[in-house]
């Protein structure tokens, strides 16, 4: 790595950082030179992550206990990492969950579960720390809304529904931000091989990513920022040709390329649901 690939005395807080994604970006950061805050609500899983990162970095590193739908404890979770790292350069929305299956057959408290983490989890973060870089005239906040967030495979309606809605609010936002010295990302992976996309099936474009892939990505474009990232690249590339076609060529070509969630495997699925969704009063819908 060189001197230009480092980000030496940034501030970084990263959400749902205790496994998966988000681990892997608070590795990558804390190793490119970031002071890391590590949020998530398994408060055992992100207090250990944080211990490992330093152990192995030497990066200053704090893993703080965090709800992402809750904005008090969103809040309490950004002043307790700035009093221990100092004023927060960038934010990283990472926190997701995810259901599968046939649109009919989700219950509504799994929905609102999805929506309540995946969309206000991003909402929260974003209005509470929007301001304060702002106000210092810097900052950065990237998020991780997933290819899901500009296609829609079937079988993820809700999860799809989600990530248009965090991409759309991004983009508006972004908007109102310009001139500010803020600076807002949007990173579009395809499947990635965490607990999140147990069971699930990939389409022949992306391939199942790494969590190291995507972290490369936003070290990528936290040095260099832009609005949006596609995890690998050609996946957006694809999208943009797809999206010049008329609507029943399009059909056929997504079919081809698109993964199908409806085929994914429903025993491998229910481990990671039935422990995310368990304390959603319809589960037993699933």
């Amino acid at each position: 790595m060189t001197a230009h690939e480092r980000l030496d005395g940034t501030v970084v807080a990263v959400t749902g950082a205790a496994r998966g994604i988000g681990l892997a970006v608070a590795r990558r950061l804390a190793a490119a030179g970031c002071a890391v805050a590590l949020g998530d609500l398994d408060a055992d899983g992100v207090k250990a992550a944080a211990e490992q990162i330093a152990a192995r970095t030497g990066a200053a590193t704090v893993g703080i206990p965090l709800d992402v739908t809750n904005r008090p404890w969103f809040a309490a979770f950004l002043d307790d990492a700035e009093k221990a790292l100092g004023p927060l350069d960038v934010l990283v929305n990472n926190a997701g969950v995810m259901w599968v299956g046939p649109f009919e057959q989700e219950s509504d408290a799994v929905a609102e579960r999805q929506f309540g983490v995946n969309v206000f989890g991003v909402l929260h973060g974003m209005k509470l720390v929007l301001p304060r870089m702002r106000e210092r005239g810097c900052g950065h906040v990237i998020t991780i809304a997933a290819a899901a967030g500009r296609l829609a495979p079937p079988g993820q309606a809700c999860y799809a529904a989600t990530k248009h809605a965090v991409y759309g609010y991004c983009d508006a936002v972004r908007r109102e931000l310009c001139g500010t010295g803020v600076h807002l990302s949007v990173v579009l992976p395809g499947v990635v091989d965490t607990p999140l996309a147990a069971g699930t099936v990939t389409g022949p474009v992306g391939g199942r990513l790494t969590p190291e892939q995507v972290a490369e990505a936003v070290l990528g474009v936290a040095l260099r920022p832009r609005f949006e990232v596609w995890v690998p690249g050609r996946t957006g590339i694809v999208s943009r040709l797809a999206a010049m076609l008329p609507q029943r060529a399009q059909d056929v070509f997504y079919r081809a390329l698109m993964p199908n969630q409806l085929r994914a495997d429903s025993v491998r699925r229910s481990v990671y649901e039935s422990s995310t969704f368990c304390d959603a009063d319809d589960f037993r819908a699933l």
